[in-house]
């Protein structure tokens, strides 16, 4: 039973940076920064920092530094103005990056020195023990970027490109020769448009549309960047000689890392060749072996390739364990803790360290909203254990999701879809009662909110001080259960290690509490190195709106109350 040196369970915390520090509550729809606030940021101050840290932090996802397409216009700082028929809401996507060397403008109290206060902030980040990891968006761009920073000699993308063609191995972008861009039709910007937006010849759109007028729901902002891939031609690869974007897209990454952060973020990382990733996390690992890669993806049949080829150190698990925990939270007819099992056995059970596990990031719906989990909110506890404690990967959790934030206010773009806005200026209203005025103490955090709060920031330093969940092996234990055990609701599995066996089950039935018989088989007495079991209750994770229900063990008899997990001493 070997025991890690290092732990890969750590906890990466997600804030939409724009968001994250703005204290304004007088917030008007489709409001500019000036207006509506926005985080600066000396907002991330020692304070913040050290108060998340105290949550169990140990990573920042900071979303939306890199300076994106945007209404607001910063002319006098180098970065020019955008068109309102290609950005998506007053603050604009995170995603349509227009100066890959940049940060935005608005988020400094001075925006000409806006890279020295990025870099004093990243200072603060590490002199608290905090690493900063930022986004890295390959696969797509603005459709007006320009670098007013980028370094002595580095072209901008597109520059050299012959526009008369499709596919070239050495432009930077696709083309749709003899077309004009047409903005989606439906698309109302937030600001008047008092000149058309101009594009010939059209480029391909972010999300591979081959089309001068893509869709409302298209990445209509953005353009697709060509790794040596010709689409339009049966996929044909061209990857000797190497590329003009995959060297550009290196500089890039060295240029971040040359500046000392932890790691990226990559946004739909699947839609960049493997090739590629092989290519520049190789070159970024030996200009720092400790940065980090984390993909977005969404393909479990290319989880090994971007491990084992591409480098990646982390893949997002949404399509495995995410979508089979949200179907017992909301209790559809067709949810089975089966579906964990076979996450494991199917999908990533040979390289589950590499999976970074969540249920909650910018794209997906708030927890406590109606599309996921507002009517069985405290279903939490049991699908958060798991995610947390399944196996030795990281785990993700959103900002404002450890307060139950409902995200119901209708922001502009964003028209209360259930998730916080990445495109407007806007609040995150929990997150702001943690903030308390800069006091970053939760002072003005609701009963219920505090509940919810001191659950995760429980989960989060039991995970990281465990050595079982941190370090240890697991065996899924619902094979080797009686046929009276309620395995479509109750989930239980080992963590262990020689120093320590936790038994840990979750009870995902809303209403009814379980009474189990567990069964621990012989297989896994080897396993463990031990001829018995005695169970002792560590921890009881039980709703706080039914605290009268305690959670009991005689024997190997376990009662589990409703919507809890348990951990239990072997």
């Amino acid at each position: 039973m070997p025991v890690k040196s290092t732990s890969e369970k750590f906890v990466v915390y997600q804030m939409m940076f724009h968001l994250w520090g703005n204290k304004q509550t007088d917030l008007v729809r489709n409001g500019s920064y000036k207006q509506n606030g926005v985080t600066k940021f000396k907002d991330v101050s020692d304070v913040a920092l050290k108060a998340l840290k105290n949550k169990g932090i140990t990573h920042v996802y900071a979303t939306g530094l890199l300076e994106h397409a945007t209404l607001e216009y910063f002319g006098e700082f180098g970065s020019l103005i955008d068109h309102p028929s290609v950005v998506k809401g007053r603050a604009g996507s995170p995603f349509a990056i227009k100066d890959y060397y940049d940060v935005n403008p608005f988020l400094a109290d001075n925006p000409a020195e806006r890279m020295n206060e990025f870099k004093a902030m990243l200072k603060r980040f590490h002199a608290n023990g905090l690493k900063l990891i930022i986004d890295f968006v390959p696969n797509h761009l603005a459709r007006q970027y320009y670098s007013d920073q980028k370094p002595k000699g580095v072209i901008d993308f597109g520059v050299n490109d012959n526009k008369q063609v499709a596919f070239d191995v050495n432009n930077n972008f696709y083309y749709l020769p003899g077309t004009q861009f047409t903005t989606p039709e439906g698309y109302l910007p937030p600001v008047p448009v008092n000149i058309p937006y101009i594009e010939i010849p059209a480029k391909v759109s972010g999300n591979n549309v081959f089309s001068p007028q893509p869709s409302i729901n298209d990445w209509f902002e953005t353009v697709k960047l060509n790794y040596g891939v010709d689409y339009q031609n049966g996929n044909k690869t061209h990857f000797d000689p190497i590329p003009s974007t995959w060297i550009k897209m290196h500089e890039v990454l060295s240029y971040w890392t040359d500046l000392g952060v932890d790691g990226f973020r990559c946004d739909m990382a699947e839609m960049v060749p493997v090739e590629f990733w092989t290519y520049a996390v190789g070159k970024i690992k030996k200009q720092n072996p400790k940065i980090i890669f984390i993909a977005e993806i969404y393909q479990p049949n290319l989880y090994r390739d971007y491990i084992f080829k591409g480098g990646f150190d982390y893949l997002y698990d949404k399509v495995g364990l995410y979508d089979a925990i949200r179907r017992l939270m909301q209790q559809k007819p067709e949810a089975n803790c089966a579906d964990i099992t076979k996450v494991w056995q199917n999908e990533s059970g040979d390289f589950a360290n590499h999976m970074l596990r969540f249920l909650e990031n910018h794209d997906e719906h708030r927890l406590n909203t109606p599309a996921f989990a507002a009517t069985n909110f405290w279903s939490t506890i049991p699908g958060m254990v798991i995610t947390a404690c399944l196996h030795d990967g990281p785990l993700m959790v959103y900002m404002g999701q450890e307060f139950g934030e409902k995200a119901q206010e209708i922001e502009g773009y964003n028209q209360a879809d259930d998730r916080s806005s990445m495109f407007d200026f806007w609040r995150v209203e929990t997150h702001q009662r943690w903030m308390n005025g800069g006091k970053f103490d939760g002072g003005a955090l609701t009963t219920e909110e505090k509940q919810i709060d001191a659950f995760y920031q429980d989960l989060f330093k039991r995970v990281s001080t465990s050595e079982a969940i941190s370090s240890g092996a697991f065996f899924d234990l619902q094979y080797a259960q009686s046929s009276s055990y309620p395995s479509q609701k109750v989930y239980s599995f080992l963590r262990y290690t020689q120093n320590e066996r936790l038994l840990i089950m979750c009870n995902f039935d809303s209403q009814n509490g379980q009474e189990v018989e567990v069964v621990i088989p012989s297989l896994a007495m080897d396993m463990m190195q031990i001829a018995h079991v005695n169970l002792k209750l560590k921890h009881a994770y039980i709703p706080p709106t039914t605290v009268a229900v305690k959670a009991t063990i005689k024997g190997n008899k376990v009662y589990i109350p409703a919507n809890s997990a348990l951990m239990i001493k072997l």
